[in-house]
């Protein structure tokens, strides 16, 4: 669950003391930068300091590795990305006039959201931004640029160019939607991202991979995971994203440092995580994806750990395409206790669920879960980043080697800390009881829902034999979500968590539920533009969740909407009866995924995940807007500075926290931008 805004800069006024350190390592938990919708935060990375000289290594590499394939993510969600990106980035650096100017401002801003979003659409929302500033603004700008400057392909005119380049921007019929995830066009030709060229129709991918899958495969590989489909010439075929194949440019860097920190890793489970990954790199073959993924889920033991590669579909309609992403973090121990004892007591959670017995577990292996402290973001997890993570995502590799479930705690309690006396509860929440055990227990059920959810939720349940994994389509990743949502709000209002020393009071998870059914009925509104409907999973699941035990609950007054001097409150009458229809809903949901019930599936999604109350929405917008907050949030990495005695050897890693937005993005887009500019 994403906090709302910080309020103030509290400078912690904390320097690390390390040997020949130069780095500034002042620790704030300031706002970075605010522009649009967004804020920009800074997270620290408490616990550095103590790690042994090998492990900072270690972590060095696998950072920088995590910043090699930047540009990977900003070609899969658009063909243009790069074009208008670094086209941008040009006219801010050259730019010789009033940068006052409220069109160079305007521009500005753009470049901003470009980065934030890894493109021009909306990260979360997904719709193409408005540029704010005009054509015959852009145009001018160009005219003063050096024509080698720009990203031209081979023997084009500035004219031609132009002609291509401007209506991608300006136009907002052209590419309006990165993904669109249901509906009655066709969803892939719909869609905005680059994970499909020439024309590929959705019946044309669907029957492309049908035929790749064996029926009764017991271990199917993740077909289209890691490559673009093509048409040409009336013939599909993948361009596969390896060394030596598409985005090789990128990839080469990313292995290069990977292969520089095996020499660091704290021991051999680790370097064969790693050198498998290196060899999935090279070859590109998913058989070797899930060798690396069996290897990676069995690694339990190291301090260190880091996902790195092409792994989460949302982005891809039909739910088979993975984004590059990258995360880099070390365990939290004290705080990892709490998730031991969840994944420890597995079983139990598995066994007392309330879905049908005919889709548990018979045993529940490998549950691996652990708190941790990220160190570096990248790709589709910068700047806008999870607070959780469970991997990997083949069911066969979960049932019969486990997942490893992480929270990310350093990013949560950044979200915290931006989120106090924001004003947020005062307009929202019904009442003083609610806003004090929110205030209470917040931040404690926030991160058990988030425990909860990554570690057991993912991991529970089983697809009945037969059913191909793949046959919830586009609808697939909202379900999924609502699935491990659910789970987790369930067990919050369990005793056993009272018995287990995760909660001390029984009233606790109400907490959850409130701040839940708040956001899924009203306040997630705030990051929908008016007029539009719901499209991104996490959020169209927050709603089906909302909406389905709000409509079921109506006999009994479960959940309701009050007004008090004209405005509209979420109001929770019984809790009890509330954990009940979550647990209903939980079982519908799993029988939905256990059976492949798509028809069923799509009926829940579009019926209660969708479709926006507009009267409400207007309502939320104009109080959200009065609050002045920003609705969404996101991160600048630390920086990682090698320290060196005279003879040359590294002596130390130091973190510097300093760094701005812009200086940041700018800094990346010299340092790790790879590809060329259309692939």
């Amino acid at each position: 669950m994403t906090a709302l805004m910080i309020t103030s800069c509290a400078n912690n006024g904390n320097k690390a003391s390390n040997e020949n350190a130069t780095a500034n390592t002042e620790k704030t938990n300031c706002t970075v930068d605010r522009f649009a919708d967004i804020e920009v935060l800074r997270y620290e990375v408490p616990g550095f300091e103590s790690l042994t000289l090998r492990q900072k290594q270690l972590l060095y590499h696998l950072s920088e590795a995590a910043l090699m394939g930047r540009d990977i993510l900003f070609d899969q969600n658009n063909r243009y990305n790069l074009a208008i990106r670094r086209t941008l980035e040009t006219i801010y650096l050259e730019y010789q006039g009033d940068r006052d100017d409220q069109q160079f401002k305007a521009l500005e801003t753009y470049l901003k959201r470009v980065w934030f979003a890894n493109g021009i659409h909306h990260h979360y929302a997904e719709d193409k931004f408005e540029p704010g500033f005009t054509k015959e603004f852009f145009i001018a700008c160009i005219d003063r640029i050096d024509r080698s400057r720009l990203p031209l392909r081979k023997g084009q005119s500035i004219e031609q160019w132009l002609e291509e380049i401007a209506p991608v921007i300006f136009d907002h019929n052209i590419m309006p939607k990165r993904t669109i995830q249901s509906g009655d066009k066709d969803i892939l030709l719909a869609s905005a991202n680059n994970y499909y060229e020439g024309g590929v129709t959705q019946k044309e991918a669907a029957d492309f991979y049908a035929k790749m899958k064996e029926p009764g495969d017991k271990t199917p590989i993740s077909f289209g995971l890691n490559s673009r489909l093509s048409k040409e010439n009336g013939q599909l075929k993948e361009k596969v994203w390896k060394v030596g194949g598409l985005y090789t440019e990128a990839i080469e860097k990313i292995v290069s440092e990977l292969e520089k920190a095996v020499p660091f890793a704290e021991n051999e489970a680790q370097k064969a995580v790693i050198e498998k990954l290196v060899e999935y790199y090279h070859t590109g073959d998913l058989r070797t994806f899930d060798a690396y993924a069996i290897l990676w889920v069995q690694d339990v033991n190291s301090d260190i750990d880091f996902v790195n590669g092409f792994t989460e579909t949302y982005g891809d309609p039909l739910g088979m395409k993975a984004s590059w992403e990258a995360t880099v973090n070390f365990i939290n121990k004290e705080a990892t206790k709490r998730t031991k004892i969840i994944s420890d007591n597995a079983r139990w959670f598995e066994e007392n669920s309330p879905t049908d017995p005919r889709f548990k577990k018979k045993e529940v292996k490998g549950v691996s879960a652990k708190v941790i402290t990220v160190t570096m973001l990248g790709g589709d997890c910068y700047p806008a980043t999870p607070i959780g993570i469970n991997l990997p995502n083949s069911n066969w590799i979960r049932e019969q080697y486990g997942s490893k479930s992480v929270t990310i705690e350093n990013i949560t309690e950044a979200y915290d800390k931006a989120s106090q006396g924001n004003g947020f509860s005062e307009e929202f929440a019904w009442s003083d009881a609610e806003r004090e055990l929110m205030k209470k227990y917040g931040f404690t059920t926030d991160n058990l829902h988030t425990d909860l959810h990554e570690c057991l939720g993912h991991g529970s349940g089983i697809i009945l034999p037969g059913i191909d994994p793949d046959g919830l389509g586009a609808y697939s990743s909202t379900l999924e979500e609502a699935r491990a949502d659910l789970f987790a709000l369930y067990y919050l209002a369990d005793k056993k968590l009272i018995e287990l020393g995760l909660l001390n009071d029984a009233d606790a998870y109400k907490s959850e539920y409130y701040e839940f059914m708040m956001n899924g009925l009203m306040t997630q509104l705030a990051r929908i533009q008016p007029g539009k409907n719901i499209e991104e999973a996490h959020m169209r699941n927050r709603q089906l969740i909302a909406r389905w035990v709000y409509e079921k609950g109506k006999p009994d007054h479960v959940v309701s909407f009050e007004k008090r001097d004209d405005k509209t409150y979420v109001v929770i009458n019984d809790y009890e009866k509330l954990h009940t229809l979550f647990g209903e809903l939980l079982a519908e949901v799993q029988r939905i995924k256990s059976e492949g019930d798509f028809d069923a599936g799509k009926l829940l999604v579009e019926n209660y995940g969708v479709k926006v109350d507009r009267t409400l929405h207007d309502e939320v917008l104009a109080r959200y807007a009065r609050l002045n907050l920003a609705p969404y949030k996101g991160f600048v990495n630390p920086v990682m500075k090698i320290v060196k005695n005279e003879n040359g050897e590294v002596t130390n890693i130091v973190i510097d926290y300093t760094e701005g937005y812009m200086e940041q993005m700018l800094r990346y887009s010299e340092k790790y931008s790879f590809l060329p500019t259309y692939n």
